[in-house]
């Protein structure tokens, strides 16, 4: 894209990032937000069971904010899960909402803070920029280094036994989002390895996204593949390094600030129904198909996959086509190294199922749309194949 093209870029207003700086929940809050009272802190069972939650929650009751803790968030949460805490919320009147955990906790986090106090239902959301009015003042603590959730305007929702619907609209950015290297301490390494590749696919699809990739988008996505490619392996084998995490979280929020505004593509719609039908962790069905989707653009990304390919894999040399393909064979090598299953047999996935995740994946159309080369049917169910 020339750098004199008109581009628009989006993100949220404020971030603070440093090991610790969740324990400053409480002071942050009431200098962004004066008059907050009644704070919902939205996350997971596993999360709470860390007993991670408590430093913040102390931290907001000094500042004399009343917190209730909703912890019945699950992965990719069902609409009735939505509709749930939403009540929740409006029984609680709550003035703040405050998503504390991974994608899934974030984004029903956003999913709160626009329809608790809206008439506006939410089958009536789904979609691009249907969310009317505004919105519960937000603030967004991811707890693995992954999805990026806190700096993008997407929520997921799961619609069906196994389809997913996207919710996509400029209330769904935060007013803060806070990185605490911290709170990622525990993750194990296999949550590790599958988050921060999904971090990366969020990189490397933005920087060849179709429509809207631009200047901005570029930088970011450059430095997150920098971040994540440097950190990723030392974060998995030694959980314990600070450092090394919040590079992680850092990353994954460069890329998701690069991905939300240039989106990403094919990777994900093929993603999807493997997280939809076989209950595979995003990140870990993202990282299944990325070798063979890349395989599959390399005739239309070539020169955008060997630029990356020079942060992932320095020594890569030769045309863009030899680079292209160093950049494949490292994310290959990456994933092998962690330890994640690279295969969809290895998930549960059948050979008679392949038509059934390429009929499903052809319905993604929002993502195959951003993808630089256009997708067949009979392509998608080849990259399944090649992935089986």
């Amino acid at each position: 894209m020339p750098e004199s093209a008109e581009f628009s870029f989006s993100t949220v207003p404020h971030l603070v990032s440093g090991p610790g700086a969740s324990s400053r929940l409480g002071s942050l809050v009431r200098s962004h937000f004066p008059d907050a009272r009644r704070a919902l802190i939205v996350t997971d069972p596993g999360f709470l069971g860390t007993g991670l939650v408590g430093t913040p929650q102390r931290s907001l009751e000094q500042e004399n904010i009343a917190v209730h803790v909703w912890s019945d968030v699950v992965a990719d949460p069902p609409e009735s899960v939505v509709l749930q805490a939403v009540e929740v919320a409006r029984r609680h009147d709550a003035d703040l909402v405050i998503g504390l955990g991974g994608g899934s906790s974030m984004d029903v986090a956003k999913l709160i803070a626009v329809l608790a106090g809206s008439e506006q239902p939410l089958s009536q959301i789904y979609g691009i920029g249907n969310v009317r009015g505004k919105r519960l003042p937000l603030v967004q603590i991811p707890t693995t280094a992954g999805t990026g959730s806190e700096v993008t305007n997407i929520a997921i929702v799961t619609t069906g036994a196994t389809t997913k619907m996207g919710v996509v609209a400029p209330q769904l950015y935060a007013d803060l989002a806070i990185l605490d290297a911290q709170l990622t301490l525990g993750l194990p390494p296999l949550v590790t390895a599958a988050t921060g590749i999904d971090a990366m696919v969020h990189a490397i699809e933005a920087f060849t996204s179709k429509h809207k990739k631009n200047p901005m988008s570029d930088n970011l996505a450059r430095q997150a593949l920098f971040l994540l490619s440097r950190n990723l392996l030392r974060a998995c084998e030694h959980g314990g390094d600070l450092a090394a995490r919040q590079a992680m979280l850092l990353g994954a929020c460069l890329a998701g600030q690069a991905f939300s505004n240039a989106p990403v593509a094919a990777v994900h719609a093929l993603a999807y129904p493997i997280g939809g039908i076989f209950h595979v962790p995003h990140g870990l069905s993202n990282a299944l198909v990325l070798p063979h989707v890349l395989r599959f653009n390399l005739s239309h990304a070539s020169a955008h996959y060997a630029e990356l390919a020079q942060i992932v894999d320095p020594g890569a040399s030769g045309s863009d086509e030899a680079r292209a393909n160093a950049l494949i064979a490292a994310m290959e090598k990456i994933a092998a190294q962690t330890g994640i299953q690279t295969t969809l047999r290895q998930v549960g996935v059948g050979e008679s199922d392949i038509d059934k995740l390429a009929d499903d994946a052809m319905l993604q159309t929002r993502l195959l749309g951003n993808n630089p080369r256009e997708l067949t049917r009979d392509d998608i169910h080849r990259i399944y194949s090649a992935a089986y």
